[in-house]
């Protein structure tokens, strides 16, 4: 296993994570796929092994028992010194004001019940799992720099949201002597580029370190084109993303009907099962708002530097997570 630090922080991490929100009860959370103790145990058990000492879950999967099943691994296949720990806070997990969002009540409430859960006095890094529109920047960045200096977090990260917000999240944190974030979150992978414009430029400049999830856009980059699986044919998430690639696909046929190569490309790419898009062409198909250049060249940016090299970043791990 390969480690690096996360971002400009001193935080040491493996570059490969393990996302844990296929892990927890089913019957309290959102996803039917989800396994249970006994089923995941060999997925925990395997990251030690391999040394993946990233482990990254969420209050919000299935009702927190991930959080349960990752603070019970790590006492049984690891050592929590070992082990940098990382879980979330937004989403909703009971009615009233501290049970959702990044209301100061909420962090606070929130963390502590995180923290019971996973059978810990602190997680290393803390992500915010969306903005929130409804709270002030301040009053989250604030709670958020004093649960660090409390010293139940050691590091901050952020998730899901436009370069723009996270922006004015880590503007507002510096201009108050506040925790900044070291970690952005976000959906990356072959099909979904759009980080490529804004958020990873933003990040590298910034000196916060990617973490990307979804790398295999919930497997469809690792099966034949259009076939479908128990998830993607369940799952309203997969099948909404399937739907989204599809129709990026069949609008980048539609509107480039040739390739770099000067290959007829029409009627490639339809999404109907048995149907792949050559190598050559899925990289051009998944961005299509993108002009055509040279194979292997990186995507253009103002300023002259590229950002093709992203992957490569010092700062650059790699979640593997299901979401």
């Amino acid at each position: 296993m390969d480690y690096t630090t996360l971002g400009r922080s001193g935080l040491t991490v493996s570059r490969v994570g393990l996302g844990c929100m296929s892990y927890g009860v089913a019957a309290l959370g959102m996803h039917e796929w989800t396994l249970d103790e006994d089923a995941a145990a060999p997925f925990f058990r395997q990251a030690v092994e391999l040394g993946v000492i990233f482990w990254d879950t969420a209050n919000v999967y299935q009702g927190g028992t991930s959080e349960e099943f990752v603070g019970r691994a790590i006492r049984r296949y690891s050592r929590r010194e070992d082990i940098v720990l990382v879980t979330k806070v937004h989403g909703r997990m009971h009615d009233g004001p501290g049970g959702s969002g990044l209301s100061r009540k909420a962090v606070l409430e929130q963390l502590d019940a995180s923290l019971r859960r996973l059978d810990t006095d602190y997680v290393d890094v803390y992500y915010i799992h969306r903005f929130d529109e409804a709270v002030p920047v301040e009053e989250t960045m604030e709670a958020l720099h004093d649960v660090v200096k409390a010293g139940k977090v050691r590091y901050l990260g952020a998730s899901s949201m436009w370069a723009w917000q996270f922006a004015k999240l880590q503007h507002t944190a510096r201009s108050n002597g506040w925790t900044p974030f070291v970690a952005m979150e976000d959906q990356y992978n072959v099909l979904r580029r759009e980080e490529e414009r804004d958020m990873i430029p933003l990040c590298l400049d910034q000196g916060v370190g990617p973490t990307p999830y979804s790398p295999l856009a919930k497997g469809r980059a690792a099966r034949p084109w259009g076939a479908q699986t128990a998830r993607s044919s369940t799952d309203t998430v997969a099948k909404a993303f399937d739907r989204d690639v599809d129709k990026a696909v069949v609008d980048a046929v539609e509107q480039a009907p040739r390739d770099v190569h000067g290959a007829d490309r029409a009627g490639v790419g339809t999404g109907q099962a048995g149907d792949r898009l050559p190598d050559c062409r899925r990289h051009q198909a998944a961005a299509p708002h993108r002009r055509r250049r040279r194979p292997g060249r990186p995507p253009h940016r103002r300023g002259g530097r590229g950002t093709g090299g992203a992957l490569h970043h010092p700062g650059q791990l790699l979640v593997v997570e299901a979401h």
